[in-house]
């Protein structure tokens, strides 16, 4: 299990991007974090990856305090980073060097018959859609079976029919070995499609407003009435917390603060 307690996080000029961050992720589960911009969604998430240190607070896997990146625990970004020098297999590969090579070539196979690319992978980065691309980034990272994967907005730079249709290629993989998935995201749509909760956050500091459990059947209908529904919640409590935030502004822009 992925628990944090209490985590925050304080820059050195002193900006408070996260106070009293408290949640216990499931293995095998799926959740999304949604919030507007300044609310800390991927501070948390790289305080969760290793790749900064939290101010406050106790961040752990299964009972193990994390310090630091952890080999059980992967991250996507929004680009796709694959490296230019390798190929698509090659890509695929890069974290199953300690597997024979039939061993290692049968499971590249089945993560590009999974990401519908079967015949792609003597190609090169450069040859790639960015759809293409980021499929093959979701390969990379699930192939070599983390505990944890981290994904910060995989599909925001992706027009809405390739994102809907890689939407579909993550379940695919994350049905192989049902890893925990923590996925940032600003597409409310995505996050209830894909996650079996959500968790909604409001900024000045960064914490979280409310963790809204999503008990909907997959695949889901994107223009069902219950989806519908808690979109237009989703939307209230962002609505909600964008006041909040911007009174906590003006009182510290006015000369009596």
């Amino acid at each position: 299990m992925l628990s944090l307690r209490h985590v925050g996080k304080t820059y050195p000029n002193g900006a408070e991007a996260l106070a009293g961050v408290t949640l216990e992720v499931a293995p095998g589960e799926i959740l999304a974090i949604v919030g507007g911009s300044g609310c800390g969604k991927s501070t948390l998430l790289r305080l969760v990856a290793g790749l900064e240190g939290a101010s406050a607070g106790r961040i752990a896997l299964d009972g193990v305090p994390l310090a630091g990146p952890h080999p059980a625990i992967g991250i996507v970004f929004q680009e796709p980073r694959l490296l230019p020098w390798l190929t698509v297999a090659g890509n695929i590969g890069f974290g199953l060097t300690h597997l024979s090579r039939p061993a290692r070539e049968a499971r590249i196979a089945a993560a590009l018959a999974r990401i519908g690319l079967p015949d792609y992978g003597g190609r090169w980065p450069r040859e790639l859609s960015g759809g293409q691309a980021q499929r093959v980034a979701l390969a990379r990272a699930l192939v070599v079976e983390p505990r944890v994967l981290l994904l910060d907005e995989p599909f925001s730079a992706l027009d809405a029919f390739i994102r809907e249709d890689l939407q579909g290629h993550l379940l695919a993989l994350w049905s192989d070995t049902r890893p925990t998935l923590v996925l940032v995201t600003h597409d409310i749509e995505e996050a209830l499609v894909l996650a079996d909760r959500v968790v909604v956050m409001q900024p000045k500091p960064g914490r979280i407003t409310q963790v809204l459990t999503i008990d909907l059947p997959r695949p889901r209908a994107r223009t069902g009435a219950d989806l519908l529904h808690l979109k237009q919640q989703v939307l209230g409590l962002l609505r909600h917390a964008r006041p909040a935030a911007a009174k906590a502004n003006a009182y510290a822009a006015s000369p009596a603060a």
